[in-house]
């Protein structure tokens, strides 16, 4: 199995999919299963700063 680069993330895209398809109850075990790996891989939010 290849080894994933440092720098390599999920697109907001691809993300995005992944957390509907974890909060939806009808979505199989092994899809959310996959979707929770892409999203572990997405990079995080930007932190707003305060005022």
């Amino acid at each position: 199995m290849a080894k994933a680069s440092r720098n390599e993330h999920t697109s907001k895209k691809v993300a995005s999919t992944a957390s509907k398809l974890l909060s939806n109850p009808k979505t199989p075990k092994a899809v959310k299963s996959v979707a929770a790996s892409a999203l572990t891989q997405a990079r995080d939010k930007a932190k707003k700063k305060g005022k």
